[in-house]
């Protein structure tokens, strides 16, 4: 393995520094960042505000906050929430683009590209130029995917999707499909396997175990194979959920309080159970358990979160900021705030601009890490937002031919200039 060099640090793990930091951010964006909403629901007209974007965004925020200061501390405690965190994502995949093709019914051209844009530039662009795989960035094939699902199951015959029989029988023919590729043996492998050049990946630690090249593919698609139907349940009963809290919220106050207490009794104890039998189990053995159960803490975290009408119009703005630029943070953090030693490394150090402090350190790194990723959020957009016009489809056409024939022509040069000194044995 090559050696990490002089501006690199060992990871270390303090739960006491980990929470305090964690909590502190809270307390901070609490104070600075608390805001009121009241915009009106396109469904009832009335300020119910039941999982509204700020709620979805702060949400993403605070789960990304924990899931990059896991890798940076290397907090292996916290490992199962991690996966319950990246199950939280994989389910607004499925609740965010079923209400936006439900509702809108955009199945164009134009909108599909800016979709996979968003999902894969930056990414792509990392992967050539510092020859990483795909599959390093395991969240973008995972959410790629799970997004081309979505699409395709609403795509389809989507001048019926107004039938509710419709939206069921596609619903179940998604089931149909997981069950077919993850649940019959053999099967992964036989529809996956002519991909294996863009979804495979293998660890270059020679202290890892050797594992067949779509392992990791298999694994990490597998874990959230089921959430992202969840996802498109929710957003169906969306509407309808919305209507019962407008009920509820018009009810006399004792029986409005009696039904909340029900309900917030009842996750607490569903939630209690979950944690105790599921959440606690050694990751190995969690990891069996993970599909078919993250649908409960998901729905567990929703009920309570939406419970009363000041949760619901209230957002912690800090934390929906940085839910906004998730893919970048995650993408970011290979690079910018951590290190790895080898092109395809899973990071193992952490930058180091001044040796021997490390939480000056921690403070200089996080700025700039911030700093570039949303720069890079910035970007991606700019560019999406130039190069793929909402409404010209023969414009994007020419403008897709003319990027593939700039793509070959830069890789075919670079390949050359690789290849031709090796060829020479210079």
């Amino acid at each position: 393995m090559i050696s990490p060099g002089p501006i690199t640090a060992g990871q270390s793990y303090s739960r006491d520094l980990f929470l305090f930091l964690y909590f502190l951010l809270i307390i901070v964006s609490a104070m600075t960042s608390m805001r009121k909403h009241t915009e009106k629901s396109p469904i009832t007209g009335k300020s119910i505000l039941y999982l509204n974007r700020h709620q979805t965004e702060e949400w993403k925020g605070w789960m990304q906050v924990l899931f990059l200061m896991y890798h940076y501390f290397a907090a292996k405690e916290i490992y199962n929430a991690i996966r319950m965190f990246i199950a939280a994502y994989v389910w607004m995949t499925g609740f965010g683009n079923f209400s936006y093709y439900y509702v809108r019914k955009d199945f164009s051209l134009a909108r599909f590209v800016q979709m996979m844009w968003r999902l894969n530039f930056l990414v792509i662009f990392c992967c050539i130029v510092l020859n990483n795989d795909y599959m390093l960035y395991y969240i973008c094939p995972m959410h790629t995917l799970f997004t081309l699902m979505v699409y395709g199951a609403l795509g389809i015959f989507n001048r019926y999707n107004e039938q509710g029989s419709v939206i069921a029988l596609k619903i179940a023919i998604c089931f149909l499909v997981v069950i077919v590729i993850w649940e019959l043996p053999g099967m992964f492998d036989l529809i996956w396997s002519p991909l294996t050049f863009i979804l495979g990946y293998s660890d270059p630690n020679p202290n890892k175990p050797s594992y067949p090249r779509l392992h990791e593919w298999h694994f990490r698609s597998g874990l959230d194979r089921y959430i992202w139907i969840i996802g498109m349940i929710y957003a169906y009963y969306h509407p309808t959920v919305e209507r019962w809290m407008e009920k509820l919220e018009e009810m006399e106050g004792k029986l409005r309080m009696l039904i909340k207490g029900i309900v917030v009794m009842a996750c607490l104890v569903v939630g209690y159970l979950w944690y105790e039998h599921i959440y606690r189990l050694e990751k190995n053995t969690y990891n069996k358990y993970h599909p078919y159960t993250s649908w409960i803490p998901i729905t567990v975290y929703i009920c309570l979160r939406n419970v009363t009408q000041k949760f619901r119009n209230f957002s912690l703005t800090l934390f929906a900021w940085l839910g906004k630029i998730t893919l970048e943070t995650y993408i970011g953090q290979f690079h910018i705030w951590l290190r790895t030693g080898t092109p395809n490394g899973q990071p193992r150090w952490l930058l180091c601009i001044i040796p021997g402090y490390p939480m000056i350190n921690f403070m200089l790194t996080t700025a700039v890490y911030i700093l570039v990723t949303y720069r890079l959020f910035e970007l991606t957009n700019k560019l999406k937002s130039t190069f793929i016009p909402s409404k010209d489809d023969k414009r994007l056409l020419h403008n897709t031919m003319a990027a593939a024939a700039l793509s070959l022509f830069l890789y075919g040069s670079a390949w050359l200039l690789v290849t031709i000194p090796k060829m020479a044995g210079l």
